[in-house]
Protein backbone atom coordinates (compact mmCIF):
# COMPACT_ATOMS: atom_id res chain seq x y z
CA UNK A 1 0.00 0.00 0.00
CA UNK A 2 3.02 2.66 0.80
CA UNK A 3 4.53 1.95 -2.51
CA UNK A 4 0.99 2.01 -4.34
CA UNK A 5 1.02 5.68 -2.26
CA UNK A 6 4.10 6.64 -3.11
CA UNK A 7 4.09 5.54 -6.78
CA UNK A 8 0.61 7.92 -7.31
CA UNK A 9 2.17 10.67 -5.36
CA UNK A 10 5.31 10.27 -7.86
CA UNK A 11 2.66 10.49 -10.69
CA UNK A 12 1.08 13.44 -9.35
CA UNK A 13 4.07 15.59 -9.53
CA UNK A 14 5.26 14.84 -12.48
CA UNK A 15 1.93 15.16 -13.67
CA UNK A 16 2.15 18.79 -12.09
CA UNK A 17 5.56 19.46 -13.96
CA UNK A 18 4.37 18.68 -17.37
CA UNK A 19 1.40 20.82 -16.75
CA UNK A 20 3.24 23.76 -16.03
CA UNK A 21 5.60 22.80 -18.84
CA UNK A 22 2.66 22.83 -20.84
CA UNK A 23 1.29 26.28 -19.55
CA UNK A 24 4.50 28.29 -18.85
CA UNK A 25 8.23 26.65 -19.99
CA UNK A 26 6.49 26.24 -23.88
CA UNK A 27 5.06 29.92 -24.06
CA UNK A 28 8.42 31.13 -23.55
CA UNK A 29 10.27 29.32 -25.48
CA UNK A 30 7.90 30.33 -28.31
CA UNK A 31 7.94 34.17 -27.27
CA UNK A 32 11.78 33.43 -27.46
CA UNK A 33 11.78 31.72 -31.31
CA UNK A 34 9.81 34.88 -32.60
CA UNK A 35 12.35 37.53 -31.01
CA UNK A 36 15.08 35.54 -32.75
CA UNK A 37 13.14 34.81 -36.25
CA UNK A 38 11.95 38.37 -36.40
CA UNK A 39 15.67 39.10 -36.32
CA UNK A 40 16.06 36.65 -38.42
CA UNK A 41 13.37 37.97 -40.78
CA UNK A 42 15.02 42.03 -40.58
CA UNK A 43 18.75 40.58 -41.57
CA UNK A 44 16.95 40.21 -45.12
CA UNK A 45 16.38 43.61 -46.44
CA UNK A 46 14.30 43.13 -49.15
CA UNK A 47 11.92 46.06 -50.19
CA UNK A 48 8.02 45.43 -49.90
CA UNK A 49 5.67 45.98 -52.16
CA UNK A 50 4.39 49.76 -51.61
CA UNK A 51 7.04 50.63 -49.12
CA UNK A 52 9.21 53.35 -51.72
CA UNK A 53 12.20 52.90 -49.99
CA UNK A 54 14.91 51.52 -51.99
CA UNK A 55 17.54 48.98 -50.68
CA UNK A 56 20.90 50.06 -50.20
CA UNK A 57 23.47 48.49 -52.56
CA UNK A 58 26.60 46.67 -50.85
CA UNK A 59 29.54 45.65 -52.50
CA UNK A 60 31.33 42.71 -52.09
CA UNK A 61 35.11 41.50 -52.90
CA UNK A 62 34.86 38.14 -55.26
CA UNK A 63 37.78 35.93 -53.95
CA UNK A 64 39.16 32.24 -54.91
CA UNK A 65 40.87 30.06 -52.66
CA UNK A 66 44.90 29.43 -53.22
CA UNK A 67 44.99 31.22 -56.80
CA UNK A 68 44.66 34.79 -58.28
CA UNK A 69 43.81 33.81 -61.23
CA UNK A 70 40.04 35.09 -60.63
CA UNK A 71 39.43 38.60 -59.06
CA UNK A 72 36.22 40.75 -58.95
CA UNK A 73 33.66 42.97 -57.20
CA UNK A 74 30.15 41.90 -57.22
CA UNK A 75 27.22 44.67 -56.15
CA UNK A 76 24.46 43.06 -54.13
CA UNK A 77 21.36 44.68 -53.76
CA UNK A 78 18.53 43.10 -51.89
CA UNK A 79 17.94 40.15 -53.27
CA UNK A 80 19.06 41.11 -56.54
CA UNK A 81 22.74 40.70 -58.11
CA UNK A 82 22.88 44.28 -59.59
CA UNK A 83 26.39 44.38 -60.99
CA UNK A 84 29.34 42.45 -61.25
CA UNK A 85 32.94 43.03 -62.70
CA UNK A 86 35.16 39.87 -63.03
CA UNK A 87 38.97 39.54 -64.43
CA UNK A 88 40.25 36.41 -64.94
CA UNK A 89 44.14 35.59 -66.22
CA UNK A 90 44.21 33.06 -68.93
CA UNK A 91 46.50 30.60 -67.36
CA UNK A 92 47.85 29.56 -71.05
CA UNK A 93 49.28 33.04 -71.74
CA UNK A 94 48.24 35.83 -68.83
CA UNK A 95 45.97 37.55 -70.65
CA UNK A 96 43.43 39.21 -68.58
CA UNK A 97 39.72 39.24 -69.87
CA UNK A 98 37.05 41.26 -68.45
CA UNK A 99 33.68 40.36 -67.72
CA UNK A 100 30.80 42.92 -66.59
CA UNK A 101 26.70 42.37 -66.11
CA UNK A 102 24.31 44.13 -68.45
CA UNK A 103 24.03 47.32 -67.19
CA UNK A 104 20.05 47.02 -67.93
CA UNK A 105 19.98 43.73 -65.91
CA UNK A 106 20.04 42.41 -62.42
CA UNK A 107 20.32 38.46 -61.57
CA UNK A 108 17.56 37.72 -58.33
CA UNK A 109 18.37 35.38 -56.15
CA UNK A 110 15.90 33.10 -55.81
CA UNK A 111 16.99 31.76 -52.81
CA UNK A 112 17.15 34.55 -50.72
CA UNK A 113 13.56 35.56 -51.30
CA UNK A 114 13.14 31.71 -50.62
CA UNK A 115 14.93 31.40 -47.19
CA UNK A 116 12.72 34.81 -46.18
CA UNK A 117 9.56 33.16 -46.94
CA UNK A 118 10.74 30.22 -45.13
CA UNK A 119 11.45 32.42 -42.12
CA UNK A 120 8.20 34.28 -42.72
CA UNK A 121 6.22 31.15 -42.95
CA UNK A 122 7.50 29.74 -38.84
CA UNK A 123 6.86 33.33 -37.53
CA UNK A 124 3.08 32.79 -38.50
CA UNK A 125 2.97 29.04 -37.44
CA UNK A 126 4.35 30.38 -34.06
CA UNK A 127 1.96 33.39 -33.26
CA UNK A 128 -0.84 31.63 -35.46
CA UNK A 129 -3.11 31.13 -32.34
CA UNK A 130 -4.57 33.58 -29.37
CA UNK A 131 -2.29 34.98 -26.66
CA UNK A 132 -4.20 33.37 -23.94
CA UNK A 133 -4.58 30.03 -25.70
CA UNK A 134 -3.18 27.00 -23.36
CA UNK A 135 -1.60 23.65 -25.17
CA UNK A 136 -3.40 20.50 -23.92
CA UNK A 137 -1.61 17.82 -24.99
CA UNK A 138 2.40 17.35 -25.42
CA UNK A 139 1.91 15.60 -28.98
CA UNK A 140 0.28 19.37 -29.51
CA UNK A 141 3.74 21.15 -28.95
CA UNK A 142 5.90 18.70 -30.90
CA UNK A 143 3.62 18.59 -33.91
CA UNK A 144 4.38 22.33 -33.59
CA UNK A 145 7.72 22.30 -33.13
CA UNK A 146 8.34 19.51 -36.15
CA UNK A 147 6.57 22.39 -38.50
CA UNK A 148 8.53 24.87 -37.67
CA UNK A 149 11.47 23.35 -37.75
CA UNK A 150 10.74 22.02 -41.24
CA UNK A 151 10.98 25.54 -42.30
CA UNK A 152 13.79 26.89 -40.56
CA UNK A 153 15.50 23.53 -42.19
CA UNK A 154 14.10 24.57 -45.57
CA UNK A 155 15.42 28.47 -44.76
CA UNK A 156 18.89 27.05 -44.25
CA UNK A 157 19.18 25.20 -46.77
CA UNK A 158 18.20 27.21 -49.75
CA UNK A 159 21.17 29.57 -48.58
CA UNK A 160 24.06 26.82 -48.12
CA UNK A 161 23.17 24.29 -51.28
CA UNK A 162 21.41 26.95 -53.37
CA UNK A 163 20.95 25.61 -57.10
CA UNK A 164 23.40 25.77 -59.69
CA UNK A 165 22.34 26.98 -63.32
CA UNK A 166 22.81 25.23 -66.81
CA UNK A 167 24.27 26.97 -69.39
CA UNK A 168 20.51 27.08 -71.71
CA UNK A 169 19.16 28.99 -68.08
CA UNK A 170 22.17 31.50 -68.16
CA UNK A 171 21.37 32.52 -71.50
CA UNK A 172 17.16 32.43 -71.62
CA UNK A 173 18.10 35.28 -68.56
CA UNK A 174 19.52 37.56 -70.74
CA UNK A 175 22.53 38.29 -68.26
CA UNK A 176 25.10 37.72 -70.84
CA UNK A 177 25.42 37.53 -75.22
CA UNK A 178 26.19 33.70 -75.46
CA UNK A 179 24.30 31.17 -75.81
CA UNK A 180 24.71 27.56 -75.55
CA UNK A 181 25.48 24.48 -77.67
CA UNK A 182 23.90 21.59 -76.34
CA UNK A 183 22.57 21.09 -72.40
CA UNK A 184 25.59 21.28 -70.92
CA UNK A 185 26.33 22.39 -67.08
CA UNK A 186 28.30 25.34 -66.86
CA UNK A 187 30.20 24.11 -64.02
CA UNK A 188 31.21 21.05 -66.18
CA UNK A 189 34.58 21.22 -68.33
CA UNK A 190 33.82 20.32 -71.84
CA UNK A 191 30.91 22.48 -71.74
CA UNK A 192 30.19 24.28 -75.37
CA UNK A 193 28.73 27.98 -75.63
CA UNK A 194 28.96 30.50 -78.21
CA UNK A 195 29.86 34.30 -78.23
CA UNK A 196 29.50 36.18 -81.31
CA UNK A 197 30.09 33.97 -84.09
CA UNK A 198 33.00 32.11 -82.12
CA UNK A 199 32.25 28.55 -80.28
CA UNK A 200 34.09 27.58 -77.33
CA UNK A 201 34.75 25.39 -74.50
CA UNK A 202 35.02 25.40 -71.19
CA UNK A 203 38.64 23.98 -70.40
CA UNK A 204 38.84 25.10 -67.05
CA UNK A 205 36.52 26.00 -63.97
CA UNK A 206 37.30 28.79 -60.68
CA UNK A 207 34.90 29.11 -58.39
CA UNK A 208 34.50 32.63 -56.45
CA UNK A 209 32.93 33.18 -52.83
CA UNK A 210 32.53 36.27 -50.79
CA UNK A 211 31.45 36.50 -47.29
CA UNK A 212 27.93 38.48 -47.10
CA UNK A 213 27.83 39.00 -43.51
CA UNK A 214 23.86 39.37 -42.96
CA UNK A 215 23.13 35.94 -44.44
CA UNK A 216 25.50 34.61 -42.30
CA UNK A 217 23.94 36.27 -39.42
CA UNK A 218 20.03 34.49 -40.67
CA UNK A 219 22.37 30.94 -40.54
CA UNK A 220 23.10 31.86 -37.01
CA UNK A 221 19.43 32.26 -36.25
CA UNK A 222 18.45 29.49 -37.73
CA UNK A 223 21.44 27.38 -35.91
CA UNK A 224 20.02 28.84 -32.39
CA UNK A 225 16.13 28.19 -33.53
CA UNK A 226 16.56 24.54 -34.46
CA UNK A 227 18.49 24.23 -30.96
CA UNK A 228 15.36 25.56 -28.90
CA UNK A 229 12.86 23.53 -30.86
CA UNK A 230 14.69 20.17 -30.39
CA UNK A 231 15.47 21.12 -26.98
CA UNK A 232 11.69 22.13 -26.30
CA UNK A 233 11.01 18.45 -28.09
CA UNK A 234 13.22 16.71 -26.07
CA UNK A 235 11.36 17.83 -22.10
CA UNK A 236 8.35 16.78 -23.37
CA UNK A 237 9.40 13.53 -24.66
CA UNK A 238 10.83 12.91 -21.27
CA UNK A 239 7.87 13.34 -19.54
CA UNK A 240 6.53 10.06 -21.88
CA UNK A 241 9.34 7.58 -20.21
CA UNK A 242 7.79 7.98 -16.78
CA UNK A 243 4.10 6.38 -18.24
CA UNK A 244 3.42 3.36 -19.76
CA UNK A 245 1.14 5.32 -21.78
CA UNK A 246 2.19 8.51 -24.16
CA UNK A 247 0.78 11.54 -22.02
CA UNK A 248 -0.13 12.97 -24.90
Amino acid sequence: MAAAMASQGERAVLEEEFKWLLQEEVHAVLRQLQDILKEASHRFALPTSGSGRAVKQENFVLSTSGTDQVKGVMTLQGDALCQADVNLKMPRNNQLLHFAFREDKQWKLQQIQDARNHVNQAIYLLMNRDVNYQFKTGLEVLKLMDAVMLQLSRARNRLTTPATLTLPEIASSGLTNFKPAGGSVLHNPGAMFEFGSQRYEVSHVHKVECVVPWLNDALVFFTVSLQLCQQLKDKISVFSSYWNYRPY
